[in-house]
């Protein structure tokens, strides 16, 4: 049976009355639109005590049960070029996704976002998965909200999670023992499963903190951030940790209050004016592919400041980062971040610290295997 519309309440039924026709097989793919959905079809599989059975989440919300069948009880998946929604490409599955290379029981890591399909973390995190010989796989977890997202990946019992917009601050309420900066960012991104329930840690500051080594000192510059969720907060906790002045500006002023608040910080105007800063950092997702021609602020605004540090890694060369050069501004993409932060990841998961040229590296391959499959 297929449903494109949803996920039918008598799943069980449903399947007894395919079963008593006498089928060998049993297959049931329905449209997945929350993570509590995909955990009825876990707990369908499991019903079933090792009947022979096929289920598939159809759409982003699904795509674990197609990358992780043996969970859900089934015989086989499926791959292919979008032919079905949510479905995986056959390079993805053997590829990116290490179907060939791991066991039923492989530990399950994943990143968590809404949408996140962009996302190079499993790139990275399943090179590193490989170059370590770990019988390991990371995949992508979308959800409705932060409970439903929690939902899932413990009924699923994943190992460990990244996390990204927009549950880097909802997802708090269901951690438990969290570090230092994740309380004082008032954010988290990134969860390990222990036995006594979810822990969490905050490595997007060291992370952003990383690349900016680069320009020399940070204290008494005029720091501008652009943006006011979860990235802003951990970007104006790192940079009033190294002694800069910080600004924030956001279209929503009582969220740029929030933030400012956090580091006893300003509020600006959006977008900021020119002259006001000596460091720009953006923390919005505008600009990200397949939307390149926006920037999160007008090619004037960029005039005499001095570095422009933009957090979309997608493409590397952002139209803001692109239009600060031409103003003279020293340029930080955000893929040395995304890095730096993933490294920090891996090695609180597994303790081992990958190789930050390999996350590098096949970061920037799979950037280049998108840019190619771009229509001109």
């Amino acid at each position: 049976m297929h449903d494109f519309e949803g996920t039918p309440v008598d799943l069980e039924e449903r399947c007894r009355a395919m079963r008593a026709t006498g089928a060998a097989m049993v297959k049931v793919a329905v449209q997945s639109d929350s993570g509590r959905d995909v955990v009825r079809l876990l707990d369908l599989g499991r019903a079933q005590r090792g009947e022979p059975i096929v289920l598939v989440g159809m759409g982003p919300i699904g795509v674990p049960t197609r990358l992780l069948p043996s969970r859900f009880g089934s015989q086989w998946t499926y791959a292919g070029d979008g032919v079905a929604p949510g479905q995986v490409s056959l390079a993805d599955m053997i590829q990116r996704y290490r179907f060939t290379r791991t066991s039923s029981s492989a530990a399950v890591y994943g990143v968590a976002g809404a949408p996140i399909g962009h996302s190079l973390s499993p790139d990275m995190h399943n090179a590193g998965f490989d170059a370590a010989g770990l019988d390991a796989v990371y995949v992508p977890f979308e959800a409705t909200d932060a409970d439903d997202l929690m939902a899932l990946v413990t009924a699923l019992d994943v190992a460990g999670l990244s996390v990204t917009a927009p549950f880097k601050e909802t997802v708090l309420a269901h951690v438990g023992p969290v570090d230092d900066l994740s309380r004082q960012v008032g954010a988290v991104n990134t969860l390990r499963r222990d036995p006594e329930g979810w822990s969490g840690r905050n490595t997007d500051v060291p992370g952003f903190l990383a690349p900016l080594a680069a320009i020399g000192r940070v204290a008494g510059l005029r720091a501008t951030v652009l943006g006011a969720g979860g990235s802003a907060r951990a970007v104006a906790v790192g940079l009033a940790s190294q002694g800069a002045k910080v600004t924030v500006c956001a279209r929503r002023q009582d969220r740029a209050t929030e933030v400012a608040g956090l580091v006893k910080g300003q509020v600006g105007s959006f977008p900021p004016p020119p002259g006001s800063w000596d460091l720009l950092v953006n923390t919005t997702p505008t600009g990200t592919a397949p939307d390149v021609t926006h920037s999160p602020v007008p090619a004037a605004a960029l005039t005499g400041g001095r570095t422009v540090y933009d957090l979309v890694y997608n493409p590397g060369r952002t139209r803001l980062l692109q239009e600060a050069a031409a103003a003279g501004c020293r340029t930080i993409g955000g893929l040395d971040m995304l890095v730096a932060q993933a490294v920090r990841q891996f090695e609180w998961w597994r303790g081992v610290r990958p190789s930050s040229e390999l996350f590098k590296t096949t970061a920037l391959a799979a950037l280049d295997a998108r840019s190619a499959e771009q229509p001109v």
